[in-house]
């Protein structure tokens, strides 16, 4: 490898060899000028190379050019960290450290991303010490990670001065999970199903992404009426989460009429989902060259009335949330991220648009029926509590509009193709925005076409260092309410 950095478009693939293998100052060089430039990091990782050296790998995404960037180095022991400069590569270089034992040297905040019981040759096993606030009167308060009900494990310790927060530091991974290296090992016919478990409340985004990849590389072309099922349930998808969310935003300042219609209408739309595949999850609809099951004309009727019906009941709950003076004061300025922070960390998702940053991959990187039928970036400025509420009621509202839209002209024709490996080293980059934000999903094959590497980008890998952000100067009473409006994942974490 050697020359320049891959332009790639997402949906794409390309030959492996066009990656440009830099020497690392080049590629440190290469990257920075990016970011400089407004690009951002949508993955990096690290691969095993030759001799005990790690082949790093960085997706860098323009949002100005719709393309993506990819640059690969070399190192072996050690490499001079990019986190100083770049606060958004931070938990990618705890993770490579952690996979791979290269260690990223001056990085401010080296640990392993995950705990499992042991971490071979990381000093001081599967944690070093918590960062500790030091000063009279500064107690700490750890949450977790076992929690009530049936929330996954985490660990959330505060260092607080009385009700303040100083600092928080956020503990994940405890499930020891290992689905991306179970990937490339595991039988074709079992990776869907990893796909739709990777976190089992986007089950529809991240099983499109696999597909998106897959398709991509055996230069797959899916139906367009596919690609419009696919569309109407990615935004079903996000329109039970974004349902629910609100109601259980609600729930967290003791708000209980809209808390608790949401809660049921949050199921009248896992009920549409599973009208037209039999799961309320989406589980066995997408899969790879288009989708299983087809909407016939009475189906699509019964889809409108239903979204109608209830749409009409989501409105009068949130209006009820926003004439509420004291749930709107609750919500007002708590929780702040800003945008200038967002952008440093590459927040995704709500929590970006929430702060004013345009950022949809839907519109940025339009893939699909996206092609074709773009829904309008929904944003607000005030970066708190209030804006990740409301950029979701404006979601729901446009997501309502997709739908309809797309029902009523659904393209004819089939709804799946043949999918025919190439066999030789690809690589395809796929971007899809799921409820919490972007998901990114990169493959690499073999000369047999059979997927060698594979990595996943949840987006709440970008997004928990904005919730840590968001509870700095706040009362510890604040945090179920700003965790509630990130909602992230512990297990789509948890890779």
């Amino acid at each position: 490898m050697a020359g320049r950095p891959l332009n790639l478009h997402v949906g794409q693939a390309a030959a492996l060899e066009g990656v440009g293998l830099f020497p690392f100052e080049t590629f440190r060089d290469l990257v920075i000028d990016g970011i400089d430039k407004g690009d951002r990091i949508v993955s990096f990782w690290g691969d095993p190379g030759e001799d005990g050296s790690v082949v790093l790998f960085m997706v860098l995404a323009s949002d100005r050019s719709a393309e993506t960037a990819i640059l690969s180095c070399r190192v072996k022991g050690s490499y001079p960290s990019l986190t100083p400069q770049l606060p958004q590569a931070h938990l990618f270089e705890r993770e490579i450290f952690e996979q791979r034992l290269v260690c990223p040297d001056g990085h401010p905040w080296l640990k392993p991303v995950r705990s499992p019981a042991d971490h071979k040759g990381i000093p001081g096993g599967a944690y070093i010490d918590f960062l500790k606030v030091q000063g009279e009167e500064i107690h700490e308060v750890a949450v977790g990670p076992v929690h009530a009900g049936i929330i996954e494990p985490g660990h959330f310790r505060f260092q607080c001065h009385g009700e303040d927060v100083l600092h928080l530091e956020i503990a994940l991974g405890y499930q020891h999970r290992g689905v991306e290296r179970s990937i490339g090992k595991c039988a074709d016919n079992r990776t869907i199903h990893y796909m739709e478990t990777l976190a089992g409340d986007t089950s529809i985004g991240h099983a499109l992404s696999y597909c998106q990849a897959v398709e991509a590389l055996s230069n797959c072309s899916v139906p367009l009426r596919a690609l419009a099922l696919r569309g109407i349930m990615l935004e079903l998808e996000r329109l039970a989460n974004h349902t629910g969310d609100l109601g259980a935003l609600a729930n967290d300042v003791g708000y209980l009429p809209t808390a608790s219609y949401c809660g049921r209408l949050r199921g009248d739309f896992l009920n549409m989902t599973a009208l037209v595949c039999g799961n309320r999850f989406g589980r066995n609809m997408v899969r790879p060259g288009g989708v299983i099951f087809d909407v016939d004309d009475a189906m699509a009727a019964e889809l409108k009335r239903r979204l109608s019906r209830v749409f009409s009941d989501v409105g009068n709950a949130v209006s009820l949330l926003w004439d509420s003076s004291l749930v709107v004061d609750r919500f007002d300025e708590t929780g702040i991220v800003t945008k200038e922070e967002a952008l440093d960390l590459g927040l995704v998702g709500v929590a970006a648009r929430a702060c004013g940053i345009d950022r949809d991959v839907r519109f940025d990187f339009p893939t699909g029926i996206y092609q074709f039928s773009q829904i309008p970036v929904s944003t607000h400025s005030s970066g708190d509590v209030f804006a990740r509420a409301f950029v979701r009621w404006l979601e729901i509202q446009r997501s309502v509009d997709f739908i309809r839209d797309q029902l009523n002209n659904l393209p004819k024709g089939g709804i799946s193709s043949q999918v025919v490996p190439v066999q030789r080293p690809r690589m395809a980059i796929s971007l899809v925005e799921g409820w919490r934000g972007e998901i990114c999903h990169v493959a690499l094959t073999d000369r047999n076409g059979k997927i060698s590497q594979y990595k996943i980008t949840d987006p709440s890998f970008h997004n928990w260092i904005g919730l840590a952000m968001a509870m700095r100067g706040e009362e510890i009473s604040d945090f179920p309410l700003c965790n509630k409006s990130f909602n992230l994942s512990y297990c789509g974490h948890d890779l």
